[in-house]
């Protein structure tokens, strides 16, 4: 290899190493705001919730700096086979990160309008589908970390437990009005808050589905 080549390599390598470096920033920001949301929901904390919302600006500029060091690389490197199935599902991954970004700030947004929530106090649904979705942001993370498939898919099969207490959350939220009409109010913003935490299990089963396309160039197969 000459020196042109080993430069030229070299410079591909740390554009990777960025890009790597950028995906990770943004997951563990996301993690960090679908926890944050989630507390200041269970603790009322609105200085909290705000934290939440205003950080979100954040992971939006990294997705941009993402796709357009990406697009960058792409260009200019023109890479093949492996190299580009990784920029392929790095520029994917950011778009999906950014959005359980979004669903966090949205769960964030509810918190001052929500107040003490009777029904929280009684059911532990919305807290337990809180603490499985952001294990699973965590999880789907770490896998891209350490290009473990096998972790992608475990990230996957949690899923189906977050749908299960979504199922049963809507069952609830139905009873609950039932005997208590006057907090029709209070469970529709509930119910917004747990359709989010739905969707951020979903994305983050995206984000595992990505991981596994990057290392085996296959979609990750069904259950």
């Amino acid at each position: 290899m000459n020196s042109g080549n080993k430069h030229t390599l070299t410079a591909f390598d740390e554009e990777m190493d960025t890009i790597r470096g950028l995906i990770s920033e943004m997951g563990a920001r996301a993690e960090q705001a679908v926890a944050g949301s989630m507390k200041a929901l269970l603790e009322n904390d609105e200085k909290l919730a705000k934290k939440v919302r205003q950080e979100d600006v954040i992971i939006d500029q990294l997705e941009t700096d993402v796709e357009k060091l990406v697009v960058r690389t792409i260009a200019l490197r023109a890479p093949m086979a492996d190299d580009l199935r990784e920029l392929v599902a790095a520029m994917k991954m950011s778009a999906v990160i950014e959005r359980i970004g979004d669903y966090a700030k949205n769960i964030a947004k509810r918190v001052g309008q929500l107040g003490t929530s009777e029904f929280l106090q009684h059911n532990k649904g919305i807290a337990k589908m809180g603490d499985i979705t952001v294990e699973m942001v965590r999880k789907s993370m770490e896998a891209y970390a350490k290009r473990d498939i096998d972790m992608a898919i475990a990230v996957t099969r949690r899923d189906n437990d977050v749908d299960q207490l979504y199922k049963d959350l809507f069952v609830d939220f139905i009873g609950f009005i039932a005997k208590h009409p006057a907090s029709a109010t209070e469970v529709a913003h509930l119910l917004f808050i747990s359709k989010n935490l739905e969707r951020i299990g979903d994305h983050s089963t995206t984000c595992a589905g990505m991981i596994y396309f990057t290392e085996t160039g296959e979609n990750l197969p069904d259950d």
